[in-house]
């Protein structure tokens, strides 16, 4: 029971008037320690029960010891819109008898307001990275007197590259704090290395495996030909399955609008959800899907964490989701607290190794299921067996004599090859007489008839002896 908790009156009036009669296993391992103002890393799924779990530790901490003239106490940092809308809802639901204010910080929203929220510095701020960031870098906001820093999906953090801004943020609070970081999964290297920079001796809680997550979901897979079968599939499935909510996952933004658009010309109750739409019509189509207005939603994997709708009780995998843990976290919207929910996954030849892999890291088997009527031509892809006969050898390289080829041997093939040159065996220099200079050669090629002859410089004689015979002029 709650009241073992040893919490404040006002805290349990909240919690009798919320319906909750017992705490869930995430709330009974983390609210004692948590209450120790110990750090924690907890493993645990969206609807076990952690966002009360990590908030009413808080919120108790804060009625116990008031602490005036102080900046934000608590900062929640979760990766979806989404996901902040309902943890602050549920912040708002367990403090309405406390004097204790809230705020929530994300994008989409008008920036100015959310400056004037921060001036009054709340005990409490829940915001995504990005937003939060953007006040930060402009000094709007106050976080050295921080208490409780609070990282709630943190692998969906990672998946979305928030990293960096997490660890913007956590700079910025107090370096003497209570951290609590909540994970659907502690395994990734990256994970790890972000929880030793941001906890100082925390404790380890895992609380559900992939296995517990899945006992109350019944999962199937339909095989199908291509983008058009899958269409006539789930609109088959749509009216021949019995449901109060079926939520529709698709891998892509421009996919979840076509497909909305093609079940709606088929006469379905059908709302759309992905990143690229507007703040205001992401609001409306989530209340439409609460309300029951719309008994259709088809989304990308924005919807896959945060949302805590009551009565999804079919999940259909339009496209097979990229990874385990968003295929985890998609039939994980069905099956909750108990109930029990199916899930329909449908399996193209482009979908056949994620819905393999799927099998193999689970090991969960989703049955296979057909339609009448709509029966694929495909029928998997079958792994093929390695024979000693099918194993081709690699052909042995010759280990011959031979140098290794020259860029310009290879240049030179089919030319034909120059006389080798054939030097003195007595590398003794050839007499100056002997040697023919580069003029004479010249003036040998010149053809002696039909030219010119080549003028010969005569030789000058110095000191010519007198001709005794010459005859000379006299006076």
């Amino acid at each position: 029971m709650f009241t073992d908790f040893s919490l404040d009156r006002r805290i349990n009036k909240a919690i009798e008037e919320l319906g909750y009669e017992t705490p869930t296993p995430v709330q009974s391992a983390t609210i004692p320690l948590a209450l120790e103002k110990k750090d924690l890393k907890v493993s645990a799924e969206t609807g076990s029960g952690k966002t009360a779990a990590f908030l009413i530790p808080a919120i108790q901490h804060f009625l116990a010891k008031d602490a005036k003239d102080t900046g934000t106490r608590a900062l929640i940092i979760v990766p979806t819109r989404e996901l902040a809308r309902q943890v602050y809802k549920t912040l708002q639901q367990l403090t309405r008898h406390t004097p204790l204010k809230g705020m929530i910080i994300m994008g989409g929203e008008d920036y100015k307001y959310q400056h004037s929220l921060l001036r009054k510095n709340p005990e409490f701020i829940v915001a995504t990275p990005g937003r939060l960031v953007e006040h930060i870098e402009r000094g709007n906001t106050d976080l050295k007197d921080l208490e409780v820093l609070i990282i709630d999906e943190a692998d969906r953090m990672m998946e979305l590259g928030f990293n960096d801004d997490v660890s913007t943020i956590a700079a910025q609070c107090k370096k003497e704090r209570q951290t609590l970081f909540f994970s659907a999964t502690l395994k990734p290297h990256a994970l790890s290395a972000l929880a030793d920079e941001l906890l100082e001796e925390p404790e380890t809680l895992l609380l559900n495996t992939r296995r517990d997550q899945q006992l109350h979901i019944r999962q199937q897979h339909i095989l199908a030909d291509d983008k058009k079968h899958k269409q006539n599939i789930v609109d088959r499935l749509l009216y021949d399955e019995s449901f109060d909510k079926c939520l529709i996952f698709t891998n892509t933004k421009v996919e979840t609008d076509q497909f909305s658009a093609f079940l709606r010309y088929k006469k379905h109750h059908v709302v759309a959800l992905h990143g690229d739409m507007d703040q205001l019509d992401r609001k409306l189509a989530m209340d439409q899907f609460r309300s029951g207005n719309a008994q259709i939603m088809v989304a990308t994997d924005v919807a896959s964490r945060g949302l805590d709708i009551e009565g999804i009780d079919l999940v259909i995998n339009f496209d097979m989701a990229r990874t385990v843990d968003d295929h985890i976290h998609r039939i994980g919207r069905t099956g909750r607290a108990g109930q029990e929910g199916t899930a329909i996954s449908l399996v193209g030849a482009n979908d056949w190794a994620r819905y393999t892999n799927v099998e193999q890291r689970t090991k969960q088997i989703l049955s296979r299921r057909s339609i009448k009527g709509l029966e694929a031509t495909f029928t998997g892809i079958k792994k093929k067996k390695k024979t000693a006969d099918s194993v081709k050898k690699r052909p042995v390289k010759k280990t011959a004599d031979k140098s290794k080829e020259r860029v310009r041997n290879r240049k030179n093939k089919g030319k034909p090859k120059r006389a080798a040159r054939i030097p003195d065996q007595e590398n003794t220099k050839t007499p100056a007489a002997e040697t023919e200079t580069a003029s004479e050669r010249v003036i040998k090629s010149i053809p002696k008839q039909g030219g010119f002859a080549p003028i010969k410089k005569k030789k000058k004689v110095d000191n010519l002896p007198l001709d005794l015979d010459e005859e000379h002029d006299s006076d």
